[in-house]
Parts: C-alpha cells; sequence; structure tokens
C-alpha cells in the first residue's frame, strides 16, 4: 500500500479511507520503535469509540503500547490474522498488518490528522 494518501495521528496510528469505511493500523515509525511484537488486543466489533479515544493495545518485547482511535466511529471488523501472527504489523504495517475497520465515521476529524507529508516531518524532529 501507498503511505503518501494515508492521514496520521501524532501517536502515529495511520487511517485509510475507503468507500465509507476507514482502515487503521500502526506507522513503520511505530513497529520499528516498538521492535518485535508479539500479542495485539483488539477491539470487540461494534464497539463505538470517539477521535483519540484508547481502542486497542499492541505488546512487543520492548513495551506496550495503546492504540488510538484516529477518528470517531463504530469498529466494524478486526484484522483476526494479527491472533496467530502479531508480526504481520512488523513486516507488513501498511498493508496485511492492519489492525481494525470502522464505519459511521466522523469525518470532521479529518482536520486534526497529519497528512504524510507533515507526518515525515514530525517523526524526523522526534529523532
Amino acid at each position: 500500500m501507498d503511505w503518501q494518501h494515508l492521514k496520521f495521528t501524532k501517536e502515529h496510528e495511520w487511517v485509510s479511507l475507503d468507500e465509507g469505511t476507514a482502515v487503521v493500523g500502526i506507522s513503520d515509525y511505530a513497529q520499528k520503535s516498538l521492535g518485535d511484537i508479539t500479542y495485539v488486543d483488539l477491539p470487540e466489533i461494534g464497539t463505538g469509540v470517539a477521535q483519540f479515544q484508547e481502542v486497542a493495545v499492541v505488546e512487543s518485547v520492548k513495551a506496550a503500547s495503546d492504540i488510538y482511535a484516529p477518528l470517531a466511529g463504530e469498529v466494524c471488523e478486526v484484522n483476526a490474522a494479527l491472533a496467530d501472527d502479531p508480526g504481520l504489523i512488523n513486516r507488513s504495517p501498511y498493508d496485511q498488518g492492519w489492525l481494525f475497520k470502522m464505519t459511521d465515521i466522523d469525518l470532521s476529524g479529518l482536520d486534526q490528522l497529519l497528512d504524510a507529508a507533515a507526518y515525515e516531518s514530525y517523526v524526523a524532529g522526534l529523532g
């Protein structure tokens, strides 16, 4: 997946919009910072979340990290493949390693997210 069209949070989540559905994952920077991901605690399908609300947890050999919803909406699908292979996030953070999908999205929150160029600049300032 080309990550240039994604929107990002300053907590390193990404969101891709596709016909009324938001696909959510963590950035390449986040997965590299975490190291080998060993477990993912995903939200229940049907869970309603507010923008920037804690919605999942990713555990790695280094730490556990809370995952926040980049937009408000309702969880409609989780990436079941991560239960057996959480390392998909390390190997394919923008494609096979997505975390969950949401519907009933509040698009008014998009203006609080960073585009790819702004996120790249933000991450460069962290190092």
